[in-house]
């Protein structure tokens, strides 16, 4: 009895269970990954940690392998029993789950999406009553529901929900479920697994030699009870004295496949179909057997011979008996028996299954099974299942005679692996590929998905990929004008990373060719790249009414075309130095892509608007939106530990050598945009801290060597920097041409910017001084503002107009303290320490006792959105953003929003 309860009960792990479930029970949710070897108890443990389960609902779902090519086919059974609660839902939601479950047609969902959807049913069925959610063989799921229960799992806070994945030891499941506590089941400690041995043999062993059996288990009980039941401990003996290792599972196996061959030929042949379908179904099986002339339904022998177990679905005993029972029949024998499963499916409308089958049941290439699967990959991916679509569309290749459509078939799963996140086995499909072998459209489409793995991987590749992308175009040419335009609009985009380092083209040949191709036809693509080609090509008072209309162009757009054309923006808006329409563009962008769960393209949103508020923004919103990443890729289970904007840390005072480093490394990857940032941003430290020779000679090399949008939001700091490092005269014609642009693009940021340098090389300053702060005064440009008020209240301080100078270093100290520019801050206190007014520094209104989690939703909160709104923000149920709240105001000792916006400021 007691060899039993540690085989049923494993106490230590019951309890672990038993706690997370207690948890649910009490609204903190959580969830438990259990992995460990094949018949090492996961599911004994899971049995008996749920038999009993006291004002908890149980849902149950298992993992097949025939179907883990159908997109949340898992996620479906889950899915069923909470129907009711699906009202509940927001309209978003209900719809990609509809569409992801092939009951609604509509633009393929995002699998993070669908993730959210099932966050929020889970949270509903809670609310009503605790859920238990077992999912057992989690590796046999397809690969959609994996990613969405990871993302649940890792956002289960504040729920009256346990969640409970099983699963073998695989590592693509480790990678899946990143984040996600971990259960790892060993096998039985020594002492028991040798009473276990022992109890199991008839005979005495050599304690020696069951020790040296047990260790070569690893305590296994499934091992040690199987082998005890095949070999004597005589053989057990002799086998562990022998000079190699105790080949455990070629001994298992062996004897699972013993006693198959031991059975009669119609239980065999039963034993095969079970085998080979793997998705349990009794009715599937028992078609096909009926299929192959079976004279009876041999499946209650099956279960009185210990090799499987019976109930709504034909659950093996262990992995091997099943590998057992495939591999004790030639290939040609387990081809027929696929065949039988395909007709079995195919005439219970399972028509993934039938294909899946046929495929297993074909030897060598079948262009009709192959043009099937294409048709099931085709329905994966109008559902969103991007995954299984790669792997279908992989499969049909190999089943497609050499030729074109072999290889046009390999790119389709290339860029459907891509948009699922698997870059590495998108270039393993299109390594594959005979490029002669392919027309047109599909070499563009490979070179163009090459490029984008290069800047997915951060390969230094993605030096190239702008041109990449231009060769794509040329291949689009004259067979594709959309395609053609969205190449040539995406070679833009992907040549700014690399900025100074792009190789393969230069900006003036990247220009003709995007004018060309806005003339192919007009509409949304046509003006962009109009814009973009004047952008480069022009002078800059031709190209701003161009710009203009590309902009104008984009904020028109409706929430599904921002996907395609949103982050084009910031190119756009920052050479018109329109810091407004540049945040709205991002804002929305980042908006659509949360809405319709585009994780990807948030995430690099995201990043650029942490960026770009680094210039014409504020240091404190660039830490938001970095925050707002590392909650992103927490939720989808990356490291969110070393998310870093370079220029972000020079601004916030981290060491210069650790700045520099980053930077550096930047650059020899590739990005050099990333390079040219940190570099430029510590030249701004450089001037906040006076050490304008330093600055002076970090910014040198940047305006010398210009860059598109980038080099004029550097000229203001040049110009400050040749001045006060005594070479004023260099910083003349810099000025002259910030007016100038201030002239065309009638911008406040330029022309406030233009006036504060104008001040720098005048005798008579006041009136620029003046003027850069009556223009930037109505605008949120809050950084540049009180760079203007320091720069005036240095020059008053100068002339011994000290009272004049408090007021305006007042303003600028304040200005920085809010927008979190340190050493700015301590400039603006220095000066005032100059003239006796001693500022003490403050803290941060960060430094409250308050996590990165709550801090943000404390922020958003402050800001009026509201919880459902937070939600969708951070990725995290309406009930966890509740409970994260009401934690906020019992550690600030506050009760209201209003009350939580006065505490953490009016600008947060």
């Amino acid at each position: 009895m007691e060899i039993a309860r540690r085989l049923l009960g494993r106490h230590a792990e019951q309890e672990q269970m038993r706690v997370l479930l207690g948890h649910a029970r009490n609204g903190r949710g959580g969830a438990l990954f259990v992995t460990g070897e094949p018949g090492i108890g996961k599911t004994t443990l899971l049995d008996a940690t749920t038999a009993s389960l006291p004002g908890m609902r149980l849902l149950r779902v298992n993992g097949f392998e025939a179907e883990a090519t159908i997109p949340f086919a898992g996620l479906q059974r889950l899915a069923i029993p909470l129907r009711p609660h699906f009202h509940k839902l927001p309209e978003n939601h209900r719809n990609a789950m509809r569409i992801a479950a092939g009951a609604a047609e509509g633009a393929p969902p995002d699998r993070f999406l669908v993730g959210l959807g099932v966050l929020g049913l889970l949270a509903a069925a809670g609310d009503a009553e605790p859920v238990a959610c077992v999912i057992d063989d989690a590796h046999l799921l397809d690969s959609e529901s994996l990613d969405v229960l990871g993302l649940v799992a890792r956002r289960l806070e504040a729920e009256s929900v346990a969640l409970v994945l099983a699963a073998r030891d695989t590592s693509h499941l480790e990678a899946q479920l990143a984040g996600v506590p971990v259960l790892r089941l060993a096998g039985l400690e020594p002492e028991w697994a040798l009473r276990l041995l022992t109890a199991s043999l008839p005979d005495a062993i050599d304690p020696a030699a069951a020790a040296q059996v047990v260790a070569a288990t690893g305590g296994n009980p499934l091992a040690l009870v199987d082998l005890a039941s095949e070999l004597s401990a005589r053989q057990l003996t002799e086998s562990s004295l022998a000079d190699e290792p105790l080949p455990i599972g070629h001994h298992l196996e062996t004897l699972y496949l013993r006693r198959i061959r031991h059975l009669s030929g119609d239980l065999q042949l039963w034993l095969l179909l079970a085998a080979a379908d793997s998705t349990g179904s009794i009715d599937l099986v028992r078609a096909a057997g009926h299929a192959l002339g079976l004279p009876g339904d041999p499946v209650e022998e099956a279960e009185s011979e210990g090799l499987v177990e019976l109930g709504r679905t034909i659950a093996f005993r262990h992995p091997l008996v099943r590998s057992a029972a495939y591999n004790a029949v030639q290939g040609a024998q387990r081809r027929r028996a696929h065949r039988a499963l395909a007709l079995a499916a195919e005439e219970l409308g399972l028509l993934e299954l039938e294909a899946w089958h046929a495929a297993k049941a074909t030897l060598g290439t079948d262009p009709d099974v192959a043009d099937r699967l294409e048709r099931v990959a085709d329905t994966a991916g109008r559902r969103g299942g991007l995954a299984s679509r790669a792997r279908v569309l992989a499969t049909s290749s190999t089943l497609t005679p050499p030729g074109q459509v072999k290889f046009t078939r390999l790119v389709a799963a290339a860029e459907a692996a891509l948009a699922s996140g698997a870059a590495q086995l998108a270039k393993s499909y299109l390594d594959d590929v005979d490029e002669d072998a392919l027309d047109p459209i599909s070499r563009g489409r490979l070179v163009s998905t090459r490029a984008s793995i290069a800047l997915f991987t951060a390969d230094p590749a993605l030096m190239e990929a702008g041109a990449q992308m231009l060769a794509a175009a040329e291949c689009f040419h004259g067979h594709d004008v959309a395609l053609e335009q969205d190449a040539l609009i995406k070679a833009f985009e992907y040549t700014l990373p690399a900025e100074r380092l792009a190789q393969g083209l230069t900006l003036s040949e990247l220009g003709a060719r995007l004018h060309k191709g806005a003339e192919l036809r007009q509409g949304t693509a046509g003006t962009i790249l109009r814009g973009l080609s004047a952008h480069i090509l022009l002078p800059y008072e031709h190209a701003v009414p161009l710009m203009r209309s590309a902009v104008d162009t984009i904020l028109a757009l409706d929430a599904s075309e921002l996907l395609r054309y949103g982050a084009t923006s910031v190119a756009l808006t920052t050479a018109l130095w329109d810091a407004t329409a540049r945040r709205e563009c991002l804002t929305r962008t980042a908006t659509a892509a949360r809405d319709a769960g585009a994780l990807q393209l948030l995430d690099s949103t995201l990043w650029i608007m942490s960026l770009a508020e680094l210039t014409g923004g504020t240091p404190r919103h660039a830490r938001q939106y970095i925050e707002q990443v590392r909650e992103l890729r927490r939720a989808i289970g990356y490291d969110a530990e070393h998310v870093i904007n370079v220029a972000l840390l020079a601004w916030a005072e981290a060491p210069r050598p650790q700045v520099e480093t980053i930077a550096e490394g930047a650059g020899a990857m590739g990005f050099g945009g990333v390079q040219s940032a940190g570099a430029a941003a510590l030249a701004v430290r450089d001037l906040a801290e006076g050490d304008y020779e330093q600055a002076y000679r970090r910014l040198k090399p940047l305006i010398e060597d210009p860059f598109l949008q980038v080099t004029p939001l550097e000229v203001p700091d040049f110009v400050e920097a040749a001045c006060r490092s005594g070479r004023a005269h260099e910083a003349t014609s810099h000025v002259t041409h910030l007016e100038e642009l201030a002239s065309a693009n009638g911008s406040p940021w330029t022309q406030g910017v233009a006036h504060r340098s104008r001040a720098l090389i005048e005798e008579d300053a006041e009136p620029h001084h003046q003027a850069a702060i009556e223009t930037l005064t109505p605008t949120d440009l809050d950084i540049e503002l009180a760079r203007a008020h320091l720069l005036h209240g240095e020059w008053l301080r100068r002339n011994r107009r000290r009272r004049d100078a408090r007021e305006q270093l007042h303003t600028a100290l304040r200005l920085f303290e809010q927008g979190q520019a340190p050493a700015f801050a301590q400039r603006a206190r220095a000066e005032l320490s100059a003239i006796g007014d001693r500022q003490p520094a403050r803290g941060s209104r960060d430094n409250l006792d308050l996590t990165p989690q709550q801090l943000t939703v404390a922020r958003l909160a402050a800001n009026n959105h509201t919880n459902a709104e937070i939600a969708a923000t951070m990725f995290l149920s309406p009930n966890t953003v509740d409970y994260h709240l009401r934690k906020v105001y019992q550690k600030l000792g506050i009760s209201s929003r209003r009350q939580l916006a006065e505490r953490l400021g009016a600008d947060t």
